[in-house]
């Protein structure tokens, strides 16, 4: 898969691609375990685009600016209205011995802002609009 295919619901992300440049790692809390991570952020391109890719943890180590790295069931994230390529818990990034010497930055998906298709209320939201239609008041 290239880079400038992905979409936001894009699941099951293989490719390879180079680590263009890399953020400082923080340590940020997490709301899930209630303990402290390492976070970092890459742009990683290939011939057909570039995408922010998120680094948690012994991942931030793996991966090091201008060496291209293979990338293993990840999945697209919309994050504040921008697409990141995120691992998750399946997900797997390790060095490839693929040479990528031209690589396109200029079509950064990360740089664009992406609808998510949603009109706003949330799906509690909805789901009550919906009951209280179907009671009867006259309808």
């Amino acid at each position: 898969m290239k880079i400038g295919d992905l979409n936001p619901s894009s699941r099951g992300v293989n490719l390879i691609a180079k680590v263009v440049s890399k953020t400082e790692p923080r340590v940020v809390g997490s709301q899930y375990d209630n303990a402290e991570h390492r976070l970092s952020t890459a742009l990683i391109a290939d011939d057909s685009g570039a995408i922010s890719l998120v680094l948690w943890d012994d991942d931030v180590e793996r991966v090091k600016e201008g060496e291209t790295i293979k990338i293993t069931n990840a999945y697209v994230k919309v994050f504040k209205g921008k697409m990141q390529l995120n691992l998750g818990r399946y997900g797997k990034v390790e060095a490839s011995d693929v040479e990528l010497e031209e690589v396109n930055t200029e079509n950064n998906l990360s740089e664009r802002v992406v609808s998510t298709g949603f009109s706003g209320s949330g799906p509690r939201e909805r789901f009550q609009r919906r009951r209280t239609f179907g009671r009867r008041s006259g309808f």
